[in-house]
């Protein structure tokens, strides 16, 4: 494969990259409607894929909600409506256009439902259509071995929020065609964003390090050494990070979280297992941001 093949019209140039014409992306929820958002304002049409008419209607609502909330920090080129305007829904992987350049899977981090669904858009592509998962930590070489062709699928790891993350890891699988990792690294600097490649092992190289740290450093509220306000000021203004762990573990979800650290702790060992007060917070409903409680309060609309 090549990566002038991989895009619908316009080549992958390194000098001018620009993003496919026709991007598909599964799944509507928080990172995917955020995906969804990027590839449009980069020039795309994008085909949003979900399981019910319902549930795609909602994905809609989210990705102009994003748009109207770009657009009134001054982010956006031109009215939400014009963006919006490129949006098309489906509810049947088999819908997704012909010629379509990309294929972006981002539903939940279940092995067997990426699996489906990457087998099902695989299935209604053609052949040069790159697949792509957004997963934080599953193998992708797992996940590749249930597809026919392999050679044209990696991991793409946005990140949260992803309109304001610079940030894609874009993760190689071994048969993950030289050409294709090329087309996706062009395809990422035309969002405006930064990649890193990384070969596919447990966690990657971002899940690895930033769930170990988030993790310790809610053992250290479950042994009341600081409080989480405390904890996340000393990283933010001691070690300068954008934001504290357990501000990031609210944002990410703290169900999303445990479920990485019990496969990484499955996979590299009890260094990664969850603290019990992970547990008792998810078993409580105390998700972060997305319920409005985490290991901080969150008020709607922040």
């Amino acid at each position: 494969m090549t990566a002038s093949r991989a895009t619908t019209g316009t080549a992958a140039d390194a000098a001018t990259p620009a993003v496919p014409a026709l991007v598909a992306v599964i799944g509507g929820g928080t990172m995917g409607a955020g995906i969804v958002q990027q590839f449009l304002t980069a020039g795309s049409a994008v085909t949003l894929v979900e399981a019910t008419a319902e549930a795609a209607e909602t994905g809609r609502t989210r990705v102009a909600s994003g748009l109207a909330a770009s657009a009134a920090r001054g982010k956006l080129d031109g009215e939400p409506d014009t963006y919006l305007a490129r949006l098309s829904t489906v509810t049947d992987a088999a819908d997704i256009p012909a010629g379509t350049g990309l294929v972006v899977e981002a539903v939940p981090e279940r092995p067997e439902l990426k699996i489906a669904v990457l087998t099902a858009a695989e299935a209604a592509v053609g052949e040069e259509t790159v697949l792509a998962s957004n997963t934080s930590s599953l193998s992708v070489t797992e996940l590749a071995a249930a597809l026919k062709h392999p050679s044209r699928f990696l991991g793409t790891h946005f990140f949260n929020p992803v309109p304001a993350s610079k940030l894609v890891e874009i993760v190689t699988a071994p048969d993950t065609d030289p050409a294709v990792t090329a087309a996706v690294r062009g395809w990422v600097t035309a969002l405006g964003k930064t990649e890193i490649v990384v070969r596919d092992a447990p966690g990657f190289a971002t899940s690895r390090l930033g769930v170990m740290l988030g993790l310790e450093a809610i053992r250290m509220v479950e042994e009341e050494v600081a409080s989480p306000a405390d904890i996340d000021t000393a990283m933010e203004l001691g070690y300068r990070h954008p934001m504290g762990p357990l501000k990031l573990t609210d944002l990410v979800g703290l169900d999303v979280r445990l479920a990485i650290a019990e496969y990484l702790a499955a996979e590299l060992g009890d260094r990664f297992s969850p603290p019990e007060l992970l547990r008792r917070m998810v078993a409580e409903g105390k998700l972060g941001k997305k319920t409005g409680q985490g290991f901080h309060t969150w008020n709607k609309g922040e």
